[in-house]
């Protein structure tokens, strides 16, 4: 069992957990994620680590409630434990050597992007961090990425906070202005990654993108986060979570992911409804 340490709301949708593991705190990279159950049977959900402190054994996660499985990790309070919590997992990102980087996220991919943003500043990298959300009320880590950023963009939807618009356009216009990146790290909705990638690639600026979001099961076994990068056939949770965003087949990878939404509404609302009758 792992103790919950801290639990905060970032947002209405957005919840962050600290639990207690020092095994997998003293191993965890950024980029790399963990496998949790918040009860016994409960179902085995993958989620990046976004963060990490090794002195005090601890690993920080946040997650979006989408469904039954982060409902009922939600549920869960400080001093409560969650029920198997194994990792990490994948392939970390590669990240030595890099001088300039713009570190690009969208909503809660901005939990994956900050340990990357957080690592290239220990790095001593030059970071541009841009990130986008749907209105001021979804805003998170702010200040997590103010620290670890040497320029920060914000973008809401609807401008109702930082700069209005979608994160390609700052990221163009500062491409245009003569920034030289040596990558562009994209983690968001693959909607996002799509088009952050279309858009580095036409100055020809090396892209990495997560491709975490269609992540399942978490060891390969279920063939869920399968998906074509240059014409092969790869897995994110073992040959990822980070690939090439010029050669990943995003329509596919869309189009695979919006498979799963009628059953993941489905679930949402018997949980939903058995809490009630609980209550009841």
């Amino acid at each position: 069992m792992f103790k919950i340490v801290e639990r905060k709301e970032l947002n209405p949708t957005v919840t962050k957990l600290v639990i207690e593991a020092p095994l997998v705190a003293k191993k965890a990279q950024a980029g790399q994620f963990i496998i949790v159950r918040a009860n016994e049977d409960s179902e085995r959900i993958p989620l990046t680590v976004a963060d990490y402190d090794r002195e005090n054994g601890t690993v920080t996660i946040i997650f979006q409630v989408v469904g039954e499985s982060t409902m009922e990790l939600n549920e869960l309070n400080a001093g409560e434990c969650v029920h198997d919590f194994v990792g990490p997992l994948g392939v970390a990102s590669h990240l030595d050597g890099l001088k300039k980087v713009a570190v690009v996220g969208g909503g809660v991919g901005c939990a994956i992007a900050y340990p990357i943003a957080k690592r290239l500043h220990e790095l001593g990298c030059e970071v541009h961090s841009i990130v986008g959300f749907r209105n001021k009320d979804l805003v998170i880590l702010e200040d997590e990425f103010k620290a670890c950023s040497d320029k920060l963009v914000i973008m809401t939807d609807d401008g109702s906070y930082g700069e209005k618009g979608v994160v390609t356009a700052p990221l163009e216009a500062l491409i245009q202005s003569g920034e030289q990146y040596d990558e562009v790290i994209a983690i968001g909705p693959l909607i996002m990654m799509k088009f952050v990638s279309l858009t580095t690639k036409k100055y020809d600026v090396k892209t990495i993108v997560s491709m975490n979001p269609i992540m399942i099961d978490g060891t390969g076994m279920c063939g869920g986060c399968r998906l074509t990068v240059g014409g092969e056939t790869k897995f994110a949770c073992v040959d990822g979570p980070d690939f090439d965003g010029h050669l990943v087949d995003f329509d596919e990878a869309m189009q695979r992911g919006n498979m799963y939404k009628e059953f993941e509404t489905h679930a949402r609302e018997e949980h939903c409804n058995l809490m009630k009758k609980t209550v009841e």
